[in-house]
C-alpha cells in the first residue's frame, strides 16, 4: 500500500548487495545519496534495469514510498514507465 505523497523523480543505481536477505536475484536498485529517500531502501522496478545494464548504472525514474503487509518499506516504480539512463 502506498504510504504517502505522489510519485517523485529520483536517481537510482543498480548494485550487488552483500546479502540479498530473501530478495530475488543478485542485482538490486537503490536511491543514490542526497535524494529524498535513503540508499538503504530497495527499489522495485523493471527487471530490465538489472539485466540489460552493467552494475552501477544510474537511472532517473519515478518512485513512490510503499510497504508490504508485515514487511518493511521500499520504493516502487511501474515497470512500463520510461526510464532515463544516466551512465
Amino acid at each position: 500500500m502506498a504510504l504517502h505523497g505522489n510519485y517523485k523523480e529520483i536517481i537510482v543505481e543498480s548494485f550487488r548487495p552483500a546479502s540479498t536477505g530473501g530478495k530475488h536475484g543478485p542485482v538490486h536498485v537503490r536511491p543514490i545519496p542526497g535524494q529524498p529517500f535513503p540508499p538503504s531502501l530497495f527499489v522495485e522496478c523493471a527487471d530490465r534495469l538489472k539485466r540489460e545494464y552493467p552494475v552501477g548504472t544510474r537511472f532517473k525514474i519515478r518512485v513512490k514510498l510503499t510497504d508490504k503487509e508485515g514487511g518493511g518499506q521500499y520504493l516502487y516504480s511501474y515497470f512500463g514507465w520510461p526510464v532515463e539512463v544516466l551512465k
